[in-house]
């Protein structure tokens, strides 16, 4: 009955083929959503109730902990739902605000993990100044300004959506509305659509993984100047859970990149799974790093679960 109306609602798609074992897809999808929830909600609560934690290296975690639950609490509900419930029809608004809210939480966070290098950078080149220079104000400055930057930046390719006319298939070809596969259903003039964001990926994520590279060539400077050994090795573990989380993320970022530009031979099973792992990899994987990694997370953990009031 949507065939040919414009405004008619996007179906979903999970994995194409596999539609019989959906119910049973679902089983590790819901884990890992359960695990992503419990992880970086804990780290929240840690780091709100914790005061030691009370810190720019700490609030910059947080505010990581938070984009990383967006980009759950945005994507997830709708995979669920369409392979759980077969629930495969969303509503054109409902659909753009998803995309909206998808692609503005992947700049934020590329933003976020710029500026806990800048936090790091401060850290070890200027340790004596650190506090003055990265007080609570210019913290919450610099995640006003990353924030700012995710959610306007977006703007321009998402409001076309809306008044696009959209005469052709209502099939989406993820779980989850993306710009990219909307913007292709479109029956209009996309031009714009496929510029703009080739541009804002190069002035965002790959300009912030250049300024990262940079922060940490000057950082390895500074530290190679330490003349202790033991105080080198102290000043680069506190890079480390930082530089590994860098590395998850751009990762896929860049392995989700090469499939959508040079993979279009490749099985769509792929493409789906590279999508899939942009989305939840990081989430899952950034509350284990610093748990592991970090050592008054670590301690804060211990408290938390041993029950102690004194955190």
């Amino acid at each position: 009955m949507w065939s040919n109306d414009t405004a008619a609602p996007f179906l979903l798609t999970g994995f194409l083929g596999s539609e019989g074992t959906h119910h049973w897809i679902a089983i590790p999808f819901f884990a890992i959503y359960l695990s992503i929830l419990s992880g970086n909600g804990t780290l929240l609560i840690l780091i709100l109730k914790d005061r030691i934690l009370h810190d720019p290296m700490y609030y910059f975690l947080a505010m990581l902990a938070g984009t990383d639950l967006g980009v759950t609490l945005t994507t997830m509900p709708t995979v669920l739902g369409v392979l759980l419930l077969d629930q495969r029809e969303i509503t054109q608004g409902a659909c753009f605000t998803q995309s909206y809210f998808i692609h503005t939480l992947a700049i934020v966070e590329s933003g976020i993990l710029l500026a806990m290098a800048y936090d790091r950078f401060i850290a070890i080149r200027s340790p004596l100044r650190y506090n003055s220079i990265l007080t609570n104000s210019q913290v919450m400055k610099v995640g006003l300004g990353v924030l700012l930057r995710g959610f306007l930046s977006i703007v321009p390719p998402i409001l076309p959506l809306y008044w696009f006319p959209y005469c052709r298939s209502h099939v989406l070809s993820h779980a989850f509305c993306l710009h990219q596969d909307v913007m292709k259903l479109a029956c209009a003039d996309i031009t714009f659509n496929r510029l703009y964001p080739v541009i804002l990926v190069a002035l965002t994520f790959f300009l912030d993984a250049l300024i990262i590279v940079f922060s940490y060539i000057l950082i390895l400077k500074t530290v190679m100047g330490i003349a202790s050994g033991e105080e080198q090795a102290k000043a680069l573990n506190t890079c480390v859970s930082h530089i590994s989380c860098v590395l998850v993320f751009y990762i896929t970022v860049i392995g989700l990149t090469f499939i959508h530009r040079f993979g279009k031979h490749a099985p769509h099973v792929v493409h789906i799974t590279m999508s899939y792992v942009y989305f939840l990899f990081p989430p899952f994987m950034n509350p284990i790093i610093y748990s592991i990694k970090t050592k008054q997370i670590r301690k804060s953990l211990i408290l938390l679960f041993s029950g102690n009031s004194s955190i």
